[in-house]
């Protein structure tokens, strides 16, 4: 029988200034399981996303995250990264002088607390970016210089495919991408979830395109910091013949 991976009870969360962008957030999403959480912009959406990752900007006021049965509202990311927590970010930041090798290298040592060689983490490399259509050339670029926005977002799901996370937020992967690197991405994606079955994942998107590939187990509604109706599908092509209207 699944088990609850991931476990948001009742979560209120403020900016550094005060401002209340959750307000009252739960969700459980089980072993295995992928849910979409969709919202116009400005809702919380990606919000949510780095507060489950713990990044320091927004302050928990009330409520709590479990992971794997574990409270870790007040643990910070590195911390969450280890326990097999992972976020593929909106838009992911370049690192001037840090080769895409040398950080992953350090990621998945971190992650898995072992040492691990630079021969084997190049073959494991080379493997996956062969499966996302990536020049073998990128191992030795600095991390995210000089790469198009595709690169940047196969580069994250490569990233994902060697950390081996228990649970993936992916906040708007698929913005930015042209259709036949949207098609490779999700390709990606699909095949570390045929590799990692028990995987959980969130994705946050505002389009159905990535939808049709990942195929989600529940989709959820996010309007003005809140969940405000979660269900299949159905709720995906309701969205796309009524807009976000339909729940305002």
């Amino acid at each position: 029988m699944p088990k609850a991976l991931l476990e948001i009870n009742d979560l209120y969360i403020t900016a550094e200034d005060g401002t209340e962008i959750l307000n009252g957030v739960s969700l459980i999403i089980q072993e295995g399981e992928v849910h979409a959480l969709m919202g116009p912009n400005g809702c919380g959406k990606s919000t949510l996303a780095t507060s489950l990752l713990g990044t320091p900007e927004y302050l928990v006021t009330k409520g709590s995250i479990k992971f794997k049965g574990e409270d870790i509202t007040g643990l910070d990311s590195s911390e969450r990264g280890k326990l097999g927590m992972f976020l593929a970010f909106q838009y992911p930041q370049e690192f001037p002088g840090v080769s895409v090798l040398n950080f992953l290298r350090q990621t998945v040592e971190a992650r898995t607390s072992k040492e691990i060689s630079i021969l084997n983490l190049r073959k494991l490399m080379l493997a996956w970016m062969e499966k996302l259509d990536m020049d073998t050339s990128f191992a030795d670029r600095y991390l995210n210089e000089g790469f198009s926005g595709g690169e940047k977002k196969r580069n994250e799901i490569l990233q994902m495919a060697l950390l081996e996370p228990d649970f993936a937020v992916l906040d708007e992967t698929d913005s930015g991408l042209d259709i036949d690197a949207l098609q490779i991405v999700a390709n990606g994606l699909n095949q570390i979830r045929k590799e990692r079955s028990e995987m959980g994942v969130l994705t946050i998107t505002h389009y159905q395109r990535l939808l049709d590939h990942l195929e989600p187990d529940y989709v959820h509604i996010l309007i003005d910091g809140k969940i405000v109706e979660s269900g299949g599908f159905e709720l995906v092509e309701k969205l796309d013949s009524q807009g976000y209207e339909a729940w305002l």
